[in-house]
């Protein structure tokens, strides 16, 4: 994982993401998902792009169960955007970089 990407759990959820001074865009995952290792690279390049201005945090749904339940991920990929702790926006599925930005840029402007 590059530096701009954190790993969350159930531990350190709340904290990380209340901690953040920037956004967070958190990737609900699984290993065994297709489209999820689909996205990881366009996270990546995401990563890189928006540093400073954006934080991507990756959370494994099948080792953290507790904050999946939390946010009613039914599906994934879901890529959840934080703000000031709390969730603004969800996008569900694997898309391109242009149509993740696309999603994603209107949220990340206020």
């Amino acid at each position: 994982m590059s530096v701009e990407i954190i790993e969350l759990n159930d531990q350190n959820f709340d904290e990380r993401i209340k901690a953040s001074k920037t956004p967070v865009l958190v990737d609900f995952w699984a290993e065994w998902c297709g489209p999820c290792k689909m996205i990881a690279p366009i996270l990546e390049e995401i990563a890189q792009d928006k540093n400073g201005q954006l934080v991507i945090g990756k959370l494994n749904v099948d080792n953290a169960l507790q904050v999946a339940r939390r946010f009613e991920i039914m599906s994934i990929p879901t890529l959840m955007l934080f703000r000031d702790g709390e969730p603004v926006k969800r996008v569900v599925g694997a898309m391109s970089k242009k149509a993740l930005l696309k999603e994603l840029d209107p949220a990340l402007a206020r």
